[in-house]
């Protein structure tokens, strides 16, 4: 009798309590594409990351031996009571971190090691008597196997002068090693030290800082040194002799006898004070520098220009002698991920008949690593650019196609907003991508807000029915169409396309003609003369694929061109006219706010400050000379005194996860006991950060300075964040509408707000929230500017531009201008054609 199948076909997690999660029950069905959505901290990570990632990951690392998890970052035990036939499993975060000047796309991807695999065995390399050598199956088998005289490892003897030299390996031709240019280190650039930055101000004396460099950490004394080596330091530099002039920037670098004179008159005499001059100063300071902080403040004195050894490759010129397919490997690198396979077909046609067997391997390698970079829409991006200008978007999609290669059978992927940065016809390949992953046997859990994302899925999952505590509940769950009659679900009017998605449009100011801007482009990336008009009080949509040049038009070009001419400084070599009005820009992004969990919601507006003076003014701390400093957890006054202020305590347990603790002393207050015990009408300061900024209204309604900072989070959405809430925290859109909190109090007429994908990470509910926000902004009189892909954002934009057609060298150009009810009308790019789409379905035209 055959045995029966017991296969569980569900991840069973029972008694969830990560972060603001209630206890919550839920089957994950497994061999699926299951989303989960919900709005923004409502719970929608706590699930995906919090419990199936970190249970999964955790249950197979345990499974592996001590030595080896002492070495693994682990993930901490979830606070859940039970998950049951969890698989392995891999996750991609919502944020890569942004990788470093060396890192390229084709690094990054691991394309660019299989092409110098192909270089190394296919190549037509050039002997050092100037002789062509094409490729052959001896060649190719030199490189591993040692035989004969004329095939030793890794020898090539040339069949027309006989000379003997060695090939190229896979490894000459990298450029983060053997294989890097000598003059830039496989950097592609140089960098060179830009003297007219030295002195900022020449019409400022010395002693008050015309020296520039002297201003870089521990040479603020240097004035002092020069007036006792003769330099006035009273005078304009401008003003200075030649000799006093040569002394501040080529002075000899040695030890003088100097007196410091304090400001209360003392003088203090050093026989060893060592002189720096203004160049050395620069040199020495970037000996010594650490972090990225300091090493950006001393680029500042130098200019970067392209390495004139390699022109840019990164590699040894040497390198570039070995064809393949007629193209050496910088020129191969230059080649868009689309053109690869016109590159092995050239080379396929040129190769001997021995070489096809070989040829087939390496590019079938080539091909499974580029497939699913194609599907993700990257194919405009080239190998040779650079990893650190990357789009969020374009780096997550890199890490996914890694990942989807490796077609692995029984993971559990969970992935964290993979749509970001995606153009709406981007994500049909994307989804055809998830379908394969469910196809190798594998389990798949997408934590995402596009619509047609969840609607493709086999299994939705919604938390909710808000943010923060409101939130951290199972509310619907069901298939796609089955939420469109689920009158709890939160994203089933979204997919039927019966939600109200537009906003009443807010009127124009009297100014906004006069605020109007014209700006004009020429040959930037993939720009070439583009011109384009941003009307003024109003929303602007930039939309376009990725790659398309909405960037570097609004981010690299018009920004800076606009705070250019506000500092009387030229403009941008790439904008040819800058017509505005307009004085100031405010770039918004989602990215997080603060570095560590001591950054709070108090602290970051000015309620903190407040609370600490409201405190410090009452009787009680006056008579214990308790001043402000004391109710502050990040001075030592008041933080516990176990804890730091953090509030928890990090155990470090060996080769098992760190633990971390509440604070057993002040149980996560951060206070000192002494601290708490001073009230305000009733409630310690703990009480007040405890309390959500919806609570603290009616606390604080006779206290005007702390109930309109509270009044404008409420106005953005944020009621229900806690005053102590830790903005590290936050999710990119409560981070985003955050930062917008001290622009809504005041007029912005001739304010450019710049948004560049406002809506990653938020639900088509919070998409609504924000389009709030951007109108109370439009009511101030700025100028908006909205960076997107999201549809709802364009539908209710008063003006778009849309650059096209596609990503790369077939970007670029501008395909349409308009209001959005004019541009659907008639069929201008796939932008245009989806936002018709859009419409449609929500019953706008």
């Amino acid at each position: 009798m055959p045995e029966k199948n017991t296969k569980a076909n569900q991840i069973e997690v029972h008694g969830g309590k990560v972060h603001n999660l209630k206890n919550i029950d839920v089957n994950i069905p497994l061999d699926k594409f299951v989303a989960i959505s919900g709005p923004s901290g409502s719970g929608k990570s706590s699930l995906a990351m919090g419990i199936l990632y970190a249970e999964g990951s955790r249950r197979y690392l345990e499974a592996l031996s001590t030595y080896t998890r002492r070495r693994i970052s682990q993930n901490k035990r979830s606070q859940v009571q039970e998950v049951k036939h969890i698989p392995s499993a891999i996750a991609l975060r919502q944020r890569p971190n942004v990788p470093s000047e060396r890192s390229t796309v084709g690094s990054m991807s691991e394309l660019f090691n299989v092409v110098r695999l192909i270089f190394s065995r296919l190549g037509s390399t050039v002997c050092p008597n100037g002789h062509r050598i094409q490729p052959s199956l001896k060649i190719a088998q030199s490189m591993d196997l040692p035989g004969g005289p004329d095939s030793r490892m890794g020898i090539i003897v040339c069949p027309t002068c006989g000379i003997e030299f060695m090939a190229k390996s896979a490894e000459d031709f990298a450029f983060n090693s053997g294989g890097a240019c000598k003059q830039c280190h496989g950097t592609g650039k140089i960098r060179e030290l830009d003297e007219s930055k030295l002195i900022g101000d020449e019409n400022q004396t010395l002693a008050e800082g015309a020296v520039a460099s002297w201003h870089l950490p521990g040479r603020n004394f240097m004035p002092t040194v020069a007036a006792t080596l003769g330099v006035r330091t009273d005078v304009p530099y401008k003003d200075l002799t030649d000799k006093e002039k040569n002394i501040v920037l080529h002075g000899e670098k040695k030890q003088y006898s100097v007196d410091f004179r304090t400001s209360t008159g003392r003088v203090f005499h050093t026989d060893k004070t060592l002189y720096e001059n203004a160049y050395e100063a620069v040199y020495d300071s970037l000996k010594t520098v650490k972090s990225e902080r300091s090493i950006n403040k001393i680029n500042q004195f130098f200019h970067f220009s392209v390495c004139p050894t390699c022109h840019g490759t990164r590699l040894n010129p040497e390198l570039l002698t070995q064809l393949v397919g007629g193209m050496n490997i910088a020129e191969v690198s230059e080649l868009t991920l689309g053109k690869l396979t016109d590159w092995e077909t050239q080379t396929k046609q040129e190769l001997p008949a021995e070489m096809k067997a070989m040829a087939d391997v390496l590019f079938k390698n080539l091909t499974d690593t580029l497939r699913p970079l194609l599907e993700l829409g990257l194919n405009y991006l080239t190998l040779s650019r650079n990893g650190n200008t990357l789009s969020t978007g374009e780096l997550q999609r890199i890490q996914l196609s890694k990942t989807l290669r490796t077609e692995t059978t029984g993971v559990l992927y969970v992935l964290d907003e993979p749509s970001i940065g995606l153009h709406p016809d981007n994500v049909k390949g994307l989804i055809n991508i998830f379908r394969a992953l469910i196809a190798q046997g594998n389990s798949l859990v997408v934590v995402d807000h596009e619509v047609d994302i969840i609607e493709a899925a086999d299994w939705v999952i919604e938390v909710g029915p808000g943010s923060g505590d409101a939130g951290g509940r199972i509310i619907a769950e069901g298939t796609p169409s089955s939420l469109k009659q689920n009158r709890n679900s939160l994203i089933g009017p979204f997919i039927s396309g019966k939600a109200d998605i537009m906003h009443d449009k807010v009127p124009v100011s009297k100014d906004a003609e006069r605020l109007t801007t014209h700006l004009e482009v020429d040959k930037y990336f993939n720009l070439h003369d583009i011109t384009v008009t941003i009307p003024g009080n109003e929303i602007t949509a930039v939309t376009g694929f990725s790659g398309a040049g909405k960037t570097s038009l609004i981010l690299d070009s018009l920004v800076p061109a606009i705070e250019s001419k506000k500092e009387k400084r030229s403009l941008p070599k790439q904008v040819k006219t800058l017509k505005t009005n307009l004085t100031d820009v405010v770039s918004v992004d989602a990215k997080p706010i603060g570095k560590n969990a001591r950054s709070s919601l108090a602290t970051y507006t000015s309620i903190m400050d407040n609370l600490r003076r409201i405190f410090a003014d009452l009787p009680e701390s006056k008579k214990r000379h308790y001043g402000i400093a004391y109710f502050s957890y990040n001075n030592k006054q008041g933080a516990c005194e176990h804890c730091g202020g953090v509030g928890v305590i990090s155990l470090d347990i060996q080769y098992l996860p760190d633990m971390e603790e509440i604070c057993p002393y002040c149980n996560g207050t951060r206070y000192k006991p002494e601290i708490q015990e001073i009230r305000w009408h009733g409630y310690t300061i703990v009480d007040l950060l405890n309390l959500s900024v919806k609570e603290a209204l009616s606390v604080f309604q006779d206290v005007p300075a702390i109930e309109k900072q509270l009044q404008l989070l409420d106005e953005i959405g944020l009621s229900y964040l806690h005053l102590g809430e830790s903005t590290p925290s936050l999710s990119g859109g409560e981070a985003q509408r955050l930062k917008l909190v001290n622009h809504l109090n005041k007029k912005q007429a001739q304010t450019l707000f710049v948004f560049d994908e406002p809506s990653v990470g938020l639900h088509p509910q919070d998409v609504q929230t924000l389009l709030g926000v951007i109108n109370k902004l439009k009511e101030k009189g700025a100028t908006v500017i909205i960076i997107t892909h999201d549809l709802d954002l364009m539908a209710n934009a008063d003006y778009m531009i849309d650059l096209g057609p596609k990503g790369g060298s077939s970007g670029g150009k501008l395909m349409a201008a308009g209001t959005p009810q004019q541009l659907i009308e008639k069929s201008h790019s796939l932008t245009i054609d989806y936002l018709k789409e859009h419409f449609q379905k929500f019953g706008l035209i």
